[in-house]
Formats: C-alpha cells, sequence, structure tokens
C-alpha cells in the first residue's frame, strides 16, 4: 500500500534492500524459549509466604498445626495485589503448600487444608482469592508447591509422588493462566508425617522423579516457566540475599543439577560455556524471615537496601522475587507497603527519561545494512539492534548527545534471541579533551544496569573488548537516578 502511494520511496526501500540486506548474525549457543523471552521482560515479581506459620510464628511448621489455627482476621486479596502492583511488580507467586502440608486451597485429596479452618467458615479458597484479584489489577499469577510435606502420611514413599501430582493438577487446571510454577528441593527431615513422628529421608537426586512432575506443567500450563535449581526454565540464584554474581551468564549445563542438589556458585554466576538457556531469579524477602513475624515489623528492608538488590539482580540480567509476606489481618503490612511504593518511586523517576534518545551514533554497521546500524541502541525498541560484520567482535559505539547530559546510571540489553554474545565492555566519557574510563564489566544479556558516579558530557563510548562472535546490542541508555 504504501509502495503504490509514495512511487519514489518504494524505489529507494528496493535499492537499498539489493545494495545493502545481508544475513543477520547467526545465534549463538544456547538461546531463549518464547516463554523465557516473556520471562525476562518481567524483571520483578512477588513472592507471597502465608499459612500457619503466620499464625505460630514459625519459618517452618512441623506439619502437625491444627487447621484451626489458620485464621486471617480480614483478608483482602486486593489490597495484597495492589500494594504489589504499586510496587512495580508485574506479578505474584503464592505458596499454595509450605513444608508444613496445610493448603491454602480446599484440596480434595487431604483434609489438612483450608476448608477444616475457621476462615470463612471453611468456605475460603485463598489461591482463588489472589489468582482472582492478580487478573483484575493485571497482574500474572503462579504457584510454589513445596515437594516436602511434613504432615501426610506417604510422605518418602511413591504413593506420596502420586499425591502430590494429584495436588499439582488442581493447582495447574483450577486457577486459570499460570506464569510460573516454583519448585524447590525441600527433601526431608523430621515432621508429623500423619502421626507417625519420625525422620524420613529420600534420595533429593531420584525420589522425586521431577522430570515427570515437569512434564505435567508442560501439559497443562505450558507457557508457564518451571522453576528450580536445575531449571529447566529459570535457576535459582545460589542464594537468599538479594544478589548476583557480578559475572552472570543466563547458561548452564544440562543435567549437571538437580532441585536441592546444585553447587550455589555455579547458580550464581551461570556456566559461559553451557549447553541450555537458564537464567537466574534472584528470590529474597523484604523481612528478614519469608513468613510475617510481628517481631520483624521494624526490620522491614530499606529503600536503599531494596535499590541495592534491584541493581544486584535486575542489574546483573536476571528477574527478582521479592517476597512480601501477608500479615495475620490477611493483609500486607503498612511498613512494608509503604516502602515498596517509596522504592518504586525511585526506579520510576530513575528510569522515565533516557537521555540517550537522540543522539548520533556512531560505529561500524554489519554488511552497512541500516537494519544493523548504531542508531539502533537509542530507538527504544528492544526488537532491533545494532550489530557488526561476522569478523568483528571488538568495537566501539560513541554517542554523541545534542547537549551536555548529567546521568549516574547506564543500561545495555543484548539481542536475546541471538544468545548472550559479549564478554567484556568498557564505558568512557569525554571529559572537553579525551575519553576518562568510568566502567567496566563483562556479561550484559538481557540488561545491564551500571551505578555510576554522576557524569555530566556530551559523549559517550561503548567500548566491547570481547566478544565469541560479533556483538548485537539492542539498548544503550543514560539514566539519572535522584539522590
Amino acid at each position: 500500500m504504501q509502495c503504490s502511494t509514495v512511487i519514489s520511496g518504494c524505489f529507494v526501500v528496493v535499492f537499498a534492500a539489493n545494495v545493502f540486506a545481508v544475513d543477520p548474525p547467526k545465534p549463538y549457543g544456547p538461546t531463549p524459549s518464547p516463554r523465557q523471552l516473556r520471562w525476562h521482560e518481567l524483571e520483578v515479581y512477588g513472592f507471597l509466604h502465608f499459612g500457619p506459620n503466620t499464625f505460630t510464628d514459625k519459618e517452618w511448621g512441623y506439619g502437625d498445626e491444627p487447621e484451626t489455627i489458620f485464621h486471617p482476621t480480614d483478608f483482602d486479596a486486593d489490597q495484597i495485589a495492589s500494594v504489589a502492583k504499586a510496587g512495580g511488580m508485574r506479578g505474584l507467586i503464592l505458596t499454595a503448600k509450605h513444608h508444613d502440608g496445610f493448603c491454602l486451597w480446599p484440596s480434595r485429596y487431604t483434609e489438612h487444608s483450608v476448608k477444616n479452618s475457621r476462615w470463612l467458615d471453611g468456605q475460603g479458597d485463598v489461591v482463588k482469592a489472589i489468582s482472582e484479584a492478580c487478573r483484575r489489577h493485571g497482574l500474572l499469577f503462579g504457584v510454589y508447591l513445596s515437594p516436602w510435606d511434613r504432615n501426610h502420611k506417604d510422605y518418602g514413599t511413591p504413593a506420596y509422588l502420586t499425591y502430590y501430582r494429584n495436588q499439582l493438577r488442581e493447582l495447574l487446571t483450577n486457577y486459570g493462566p499460570i506464569f510460573e510454577v516454583w519448585f524447590d528441593g525441600a527433601n526431608g527431615g523430621d515432621g508429623y508425617y500423619g502421626g507417625a513422628r519420625t525422620t524420613r529421608r529420600i534420595d533429593n537426586r531420584t525420589y522425586y522423579d521431577w522430570e515427570n512432575t515437569w512434564s505435567l506443567v508442560r501439559e497443562l500450563q505450558p507457557e508457564a516457566c518451571i522453576f528450580s535449581d536445575a531449571g529447566p526454565d529459570v535457576r535459582w540464584v545460589g542464594n537468599e540475599a538479594g544478589y548476583a554474581g557480578e559475572t552472570c551468564w543466563a547458561t548452564v549445563r544440562s543435567g549437571e543439577a538437580v532441585p536441592g542438589s546444585a553447587d550455589p556458585h555455579v547458580l550464581n554466576v551461570g556456566v559461559r560455556d553451557g549447553d541450555m538457556w537458564c537464567p537466574a531469579e534472584v528470590d529474597v524477602s523484604i523481612r528478614p524471615g519469608w513468613f510475617y513475624h510481628p517481631s520483624q515489623d521494624d526490620a522491614v528492608k530499606t529503600v536503599e537496601k531494596l535499590l541495592d538488590i534491584y541493581y544486584a539482580s535486575v542489574g546483573r540480567g536476571c528477574n527478582l522475587l521479592l517476597n512480601v509476606p501477608p500479615d495475620r489481618r490477611g493483609r500486607i503490612h503498612e511498613k512494608d507497603a509503604q516502602v515498596l511504593k517509596q522504592w518504586r518511586e525511585v526506579l520510576d523517576r530513575t528510569f522515565a527519561v533516557d537521555l540517550a534518545r537522540g543522539a548520533n551514533v556512531s560505529g561500524p554497521t554489519r554488511g552497512g545494512d541500516p537494519r544493523f546500524s548504531p542508531a539502533k541502541v537509542v530507538d527504544g525498541d528492544r526488537a532491533t539492534y545494532w550489530a557488526t560484520d561476522d569478523d568483528v567482535t571488538t568495537a566501539d559505539l560513541i554517542l554523541e548527545l545534542p547537549q551536555n547530559v548529567t546521568f549516574n546510571v547506564i543500561r545495555l540489553r543484548e539481542y536475546l534471541p541471538l544468545g548472550q554474545r559479549v564478554e567484556a565492555f568498557a564505558l568512557d566519557w569525554w571529559d572537553g579533551e579525551k575519553w576518562r574510563e568510568f566502567a567496566s564489566a563483562t556479561s550484559i544479556g538481557n540488561q545491564r544496569l551500571l551505578r555510576t558516579p554522576t557524569i555530566t558530557t556530551s559523549k559517550v563510548r561503548l567500548r566491547v573488548c570481547k566478544a565469541a562472535v560479533c556483538p548485537a546490542i539492542s539498548e544503550m541508555g543514560l539514566f539519572l537516578s535522584p539522590q
């Protein structure tokens, strides 16, 4: 249609395509699946640890807690979802069952659930309430189902796996779309076990038969990402402190880990020559504990601490899973809500204006093709990217700004469908006479955020110092974080 109305423009486009068109770079190494690409765009979502532990003041329930102990006095799923939304979260993952075995939905396979609680006279369903509130507030919904169950009599036997998968099927078929299913490696110890009060040990490499459990997720929720130490879609970052490795590759070696039995260091930094795309998720709580404890109301992480966590997680190419536990009312406590809102306000102010927009960008272009020109790094489109010829693996990009700008945060992104390509880079600013290096790092991946000294300049240079193959950079942004 455009060609028929703008004839001269058509000729220009056709001529340019004939002269400049070159093949895009070939993908390097493992690349993300469509579900993983969608996951990468989420950046921040919340964890909700809620259950009997909320009322017993424990972190790990023994499994013998009476169902009547679960009794939130003013449960409000919309308040929980609205606090998450105000904190910039894109979704919520609910602990549908923790190690104590208590189910936050009326499972047909156990009596140890909300159906025998005092809350709403046993007619309530926390999973349903949170999932529906998420949809009302535009959030995604996910679930965590603990593999360890200190309440169930069959734990440690083959019969328990049937029970566990039956419950998983309930969660994945009755509550709408699930964006992430969260599995950890909790693997046995002392418990109530239906009154046996014994210690049960299992081989965490074989007992859970994870492949068949994961296949159930693929069958029932094919768009959901599966999290565990071993992925297969998303891996644990190796700690609960809130930080990824300063170098953090999105790849690992398949078959080297199972949930509950993985090298924390490898999880933290990844494997550069790994054969499996499995990026890290950083899980950390806004409080010292994962469940709500009244004694921790004055120990909520500060805005400054949450900012440090953000830059050490999202800023290193990972996603941040931030736990915000409902209190005994069944609401997010006011102190948690206030800190979350203030934290998001700082982030929103920081990234509201990309000071690199409008810059003139120079550097080598793949085949002279404008589809891969340096200008693509400042066009605000993650689907476009700058690339060089195949034999050019070190290169410079220079941003010349219309006027001096002041910044203290830089954002870089690689074009993920082509894999993780850059292995080292540096950044320089122009002082009017010469270039001055102000930052350097290794991995980029989905996103690399670097907090820098506050710099005022009209020119910034990116130096790709080492890459396995030609770079493919989709964004270079400059931002000013409020002091």
